[in-house]
């Protein structure tokens, strides 16, 4: 008689199903514990004749004991402060320090001392698949939790300021349920460390599809910085659009590179144009470091190259040269 085969015992090393949950809950409910403080419910406000009127929610994570609070840009746009309320009863008003819609980051202070400060984290050590805590004020309700992966990693969100367009490199993209009124809060690790400021909810309905978030690391703690200490970012311009390319071998071998940043257009009158870059030059790399894509590009553009000749190394015609560039402040 036939019998059919049995499954081999689970090794005794191996948790049962029981004990996973326990586990999974237990770390999300330490971080829950660890990070709730930290999370601000913001009720914002517009300016009106004779006062203020509320205009919309939001989220906001405090980065100091003093009261400095990093939200999303979109929360607060245009807004004439608000009120944040925190986990243990605090309520009390907050005025918009600074604002950066190309990277949708914000920085805002509460009248209060001795906060709980969050821990901040590094969205750069993620892996796919890892644990996420996101804590917010999702549809008015303060100090909501939800937990899920880390769906993907390396995902862009466009964003624009003006004239401007700029794209967020490294979004972090997780199935943990996002709504309206999470914007600017945290997304956590398992650590209880802020690796995310959640910016985005993409699909139909509320709260399916995928939520996005800002990643947090040395990039993003530098635009925080220079929001708290000048309220704005100021960023070098070169005036020219582009898209990732491979390089032909001849190319790689002489640069040492696989890729760079294929020049799409070029703005009439613009540092780069001035420079004589054209469409289709490939930037290999700029003051010798290496740029493989647009986020590479944007990532060098900072305050310290404004006004300054940077040597930016192009592949043209299959021909490696040297170009000087003077980037200039981009504006509004």
């Amino acid at each position: 008689m036939t019998t059919l085969a049995e499954s081999p015992p689970a090794p005794s090393e191996q948790p049962s199903e029981d004990e996973a949950l326990d586990a999974y809950s237990r770390v999300v409910t330490v971080v829950a514990e660890r990070l709730t403080p930290s999370v601000a419910s913001l009720r914002v406000m517009a300016k009106v004749p004779g006062g203020r009127r509320p205009r919309g929610s939001g989220s906001g994570v405090v980065v100091t004991p003093d009261g400095f609070v990093v939200t999303s840009a979109h929360v607060v746009d245009h807004a004439a402060g608000g009120v944040a309320a925190f986990a243990d009863g605090l309520e009390t008003d907050f005025e918009v320090v600074g604002a950066d819609a190309l990277s949708d980051l914000a920085v805002i202070r509460v009248r209060a001392s001795d906060l709980r400060a969050a821990m901040l984290g590094d969205a750069d050590r993620l892996r796919v698949g890892q644990l996420v805590v996101a804590i917010g004020n999702p549809l008015g309700f303060a100090g909501s939790v939800s937990a899920g992966v880390v769906s993907a990693l390396g995902r862009s969100l466009a964003t624009q300021a003006g004239r401007n367009a700029r794209l967020v490199e490294n979004v972090i993209q997780t199935d943990a349920a996002l709504h309206p009124g999470n914007s600017g809060g945290a997304l956590a690790n398992s650590a209880g460390d802020v690796v995310g400021i959640n910016t985005a909810l993409i699909g139909p309905g509320l709260g399916q599809g995928l939520g996005m978030a800002v990643p947090v690391n040395a990039t993003t703690r530098g635009i925080v910085g220079a929001l708290m200490a000048e309220g704005r970012v100021r960023r070098a311009y070169l005036g020219i659009a582009g898209g990732t390319r491979p390089l032909p071998p001849r190319a790689a071998d002489a640069t040492g590179r696989t890729k760079g940043v294929e020049v799409l257009s070029v703005v009439s009158d613009s540092p780069a144009a001035r420079a004589g870059l054209r469409p289709e030059d490939v930037i290999v790399d700029v003051d010798g470091v290496a740029v493989t894509d647009v986020g590479d590009l944007q990532a060098l553009m900072t305050a310290a190259r404004i006004d300054r000749t940077i040597t930016v190394r192009i592949v043209r015609g299959g021909e490696v040269r040297d170009v000087d560039v003077r980037p200039t402040l981009l504006s509004d």
